[in-house]
């Protein structure tokens, strides 16, 4: 196999909208829903090679069985340049929204904090290369494509990579759950960034040292903690409303 292994539609269909390499397509036999459909005539149309596979063989080669009868060869992820992306984003005359994920190890909280990232209009996202979970199979299905709309970048230290965000002008954000300052009164404006620690331990000592400020989610329940992935979801839509109010 040249590459990776997509599983699932909407990762699968995203990816053959997109520029990333596609070699080959791999169909379960006896699937005939239009979704498929659709899939089949987009890779047709990329010059993907089609396959057909019993489900088993399927579920072997993916490794699980929630590949709702297709599966997608193609290249390794590749990952923006974080210089390119702030470049971008300066070139744009808007202001930059950034998510920052400080040591997310489940592949599925991964996937779906890039899927709230994009629906939220953030203009990309920042892991560390470092006791974090990477874009996987897994990740990419969690996103259910939504990988493939937005930039996700790799870096080697979080807290300079911060540093060096603050002297361009952006202001970070922190998600920390014993602060006593309300995300909802915090009023988000500007070049912003929003760091989201990892599940169990929060964001690390030195991250934390570089957030201008550290807010947590008001809750109201007999249960004192949200999953990493819905608290991102929740943080970054409120970004999202001030910021374009």
């Amino acid at each position: 196999m040249k590459g990776e292994l997509l599983f699932g539609v909407n990762p699968v269909k995203e990816a053959l909208r997109g520029t990333r390499g596609a070699f080959n397509l791999y169909v379960q036999t006896n699937a005939t829903d239009h979704r498929v459909e659709s899939i089949i005539k987009l890779a047709e149309e990329r010059g993907v090679a089609v396959h057909r596979r019993d489900k088993i063989d399927l579920t072997k080669m993916c490794a699980s069985s929630h590949h709702q009868g297709i599966a997608l060869e193609v290249e390794p992820f590749i990952y923006a340049d974080l210089d390119d992306l702030l470049a971008t984003i300066s070139q744009s005359g808007t202001a930059g929204f950034l998510l920052v994920l400080d040591g997310i190890q489940d592949p599925h909280n991964l996937g779906a904090l890039i899927r709230s990232a994009a629906c939220a209009g953030v203009n990309g996202v920042i892991i560390p290369k470092d006791r974090a979970c990477g874009v996987t199979a897994g990740a990419e299905k969690a996103s259910a494509g939504a990988i493939e709309t937005i930039p996700v970048a790799m870096v080697t230290n979080v807290a300079q990579t911060l540093e060096m965000m603050k002297k361009s002008g952006y202001w970070v954000y922190g998600l920390e759950g014993e602060s006593s300052t309300s995300l909802y009164d915090i009023k988000f404006s500007g070049n912003t960034v929003l760091v989201v620690g990892g599940e169990g331990e929060g964001i690390r000592p030195l991250v934390r040292k570089q957030c201008d400020v550290l807010m947590s989610i008001p809750q109201y329940g007999g249960v004192n903690s949200l999953n990493a992935s819905v608290a991102g979801g929740i943080a970054m839509f409120e970004a999202a409303r001030k910021i374009n109010a």
